[in-house]
């Protein structure tokens, strides 16, 4: 089968599915795992690339509002590969070349190949999506065994931070504006021990007002900006200090405000979910929660040198 990924999250899954070989093409976007990283390349984005948090939300905003496309695809570069099987998603309308588009051009395509859209906006529909895309490629039975494992590992992740109780947090996804998680991370914010008031599961990520942040009065905050490694995030993190009453959030007062890479792990509804959830948990309780081998602690940031910044 060949095989054309437009999302880094599906990648990933045909990849820890053992079907990397089948890969034809990938987005912009897929990175991980390096094998991936040399595959032709079927779409582009017009959203500035190393623009801060909030000029890529004006710049979005404006696209939308003009009714502009976010991402293209190369419908020639797609019709020579010749896939048998389109992975996309209609769930994000900002993440990914739409819906609409991905179908019309398959339409156009020898064939023509399926269009499987990859919905998941919770932990257990991602793993619904592991099993489906195994299906549809033809290897059912890897797709049991592997969503089984992923979900068996949260589970014991789950069971032992229920030992304590749930520290008060909140997780941002965005910046500037601040954005309130959505999806699967509030999922991933109980199951690691934390208590978040303003994420919604199975809802998409929304825009706040400081002020929501500052009346739950976290003793953690944890940041993992959509799409963003932890070093692009960090660059937009001191706009903090501009925001009214935020020395008064116990997290800050406390020094436990840590950014994670939102691009590797979080924004990315694959298997790596479960390592997202190592790490939060690690940040949450690194007594309880030890991380396996290879993955990185969350970055914890400096706020004495945001609060210098400030004044």
């Amino acid at each position: 089968m060949r095989i054309a990924s437009l999302l880094p999250s599906a990648t990933e899954i045909v990849h820890a599915l053992g079907l990397g070989d089948q890969l034809v093409a990938v987005s912009h976007d897929c990175d991980y795992p390096a094998a991936a990283r040399g595959l032709p390349v079927v779409t582009k984005s017009f959203v500035p690339k190393e623009a801060t948090s909030g000029e890529i939300d004006q710049a979005v905003r404006e696209l939308r509002g003009a009714s502009k496309p976010l991402y293209e695809l190369d419908f020639a570069a797609l019709e020579a590969l010749k896939p048998d099987l389109i992975l996309t998603q209609a769930l994000c309308t900002v993440c990914a070349v739409s819906e609409e588009e991905v179908h019309a051009a398959a339409q156009r395509l020898p064939g023509p190949p399926e269009v499987l859209n990859l919905e998941a906006s919770t932990f257990a529909g991602v793993l619904d999506a592991i099993r489906l895309v195994a299906e549809r490629a033809g290897v059912k039975a890897v797709g049991v065994v592997l969503a089984k494992q992923l979900g068996e590992r949260a589970e014991r992740i789950a069971e032992r931070a229920a030992r304590r109780s749930p520290e008060p947090m909140v997780f941002l996804e965005w910046l500037d504006p601040p954005f309130a998680a959505g999806h699967w991370n509030p999922e991933l914010v109980r199951w690691a021990g934390g208590g978040d008031p303003l994420g919604r599961v199975g809802k998409p990520a929304t825009a706040i007002e400081w002020s929501a942040v500052a009346r739950a009065r976290p003793e953690i905050l944890f940041i993992s900006c959509c799409g963003f490694g932890v070093e692009r995030a960090l660059r937009d993190v001191p706009q903090l200090a501009r925001m009214p009453g935020w020395r008064e959030v116990p997290a800050i007062k406390n020094g436990r405000v840590y950014v994670a890479d939102g691009a590797a792990y979080f924004s990315r509804p694959g298997p790596r979910l479960v390592d997202s959830l190592e790490i939060m948990a690690h940040a949450v309780a690194p007594r309880w929660h030890k991380l396996s081998t290879g993955l990185s602690p969350a970055t914890k940031v400096d706020v004495p040198a945001l609060v210098a910044a400030s004044t």
